[in-house]
């Protein structure tokens, strides 16, 4: 039977497979590490109160990136090149969602509107990163090679989306609320259409890796499908909505190592 679980665990039985899924996770990561680190670097005087968070939020980034490289050098694998089909930060970027990095390139203080947009776009990519990953934990956060990663990971995710909803009712009590209701709806609606087109290509890429046959191939895209249409319809509200978290200055300490990695 053809579930979620089964799905991941011939992904990672699979070195080839395993080798992409590990590479595009590492590449997301350390692209977010990156981004984070400049817009820490450039946050406006008035706001300098939140730059340790967002540099501790780039620390988290950069050490995931490095956990997963790390799990590919326990297999004796190296990183491949992410195809760009599979690429999500880079196609949000084109789709015009958070900060450009034409903008994080220069040596220009951003402005408070900027930063409201950042967090906006954090806590819809930060939702889809913690989902993501507490699938894996309940799958694989027992596994012997897996398991540690995962659970360390699902950690800092919870983290960083505990973070957007306190600063973002923050800045909403400021009365900055319809700016960012804008710009969560805004991004979560592209998000869900770039998470669908990525899906959908990293399935294809692992269906050749593993040499799916074609039904099993229109059934996961037929799933992806369904995912998406309930998601475009009601399912991004939960992207949007925004609660006090009960993780409180989640990123208000240093990033933790990851020694075992």
């Amino acid at each position: 039977m053809l579930t979620a679980k089964s799905l991941f665990q011939e992904i990672i039985d699979d070195d080839e497979s395993f080798q992409l899924f590990c590479s595009i996770a590492a590449s997301g990561e350390a692209q977010g590490g990156w981004e984070n680190g400049r817009i820490a670097a450039l946050v406006p005087p008035g706001m300098r109160e939140l730059a340790p968070k967002i540099a501790r939020h780039g620390a988290d980034e950069d050490k995931h990136g490095r956990i997963f490289n790390a799990l590919l050098k326990k297999r004796g694998l190296e990183p491949v090149p992410v195809p760009s089909d599979t690429d999500y930060t880079m196609l949000l970027e084109r789709r015009g969602i958070g900060l450009a990095h034409d903008k994080l390139r220069r040596d220009e203080r951003l402005s408070e509107r900027d930063i409201i947009v950042y967090l906006s776009h954090s806590r819809v990519t930060e939702q889809r990163a913690a989902d993501q990953m507490g699938l894996l934990v309940r799958y694989f956060g027992d596994h012997p090679e897996l398991g540690k990663a995962v659970r360390m990971i699902d950690d800092d995710e919870s983290n960083h989306l505990a973070y957007c909803h306190e600063e973002l009712l923050r800045l909403n009590y400021a009365g900055h609320g319809r700016l960012i209701q804008r710009t969560l709806r805004e991004s979560a609606l592209a998000e869900i259409q770039v998470y669908r087109d990525v899906s959908l290509a990293v399935m294809s890429h692992m269906g050749r890796i593993l040499g799916w046959p074609r039904t099993r191939a229109a059934v996961l895209a037929a799933g992806i499908h369904a995912v998406h249409a309930y998601e475009r319809a009601a399912g991004w509200h939960k992207m949007v909505d925004l609660e006090m978290p009960e993780r409180r200055d989640a990123l208000g300490t240093p990033a933790a190592p990851a020694h075992a990695f």
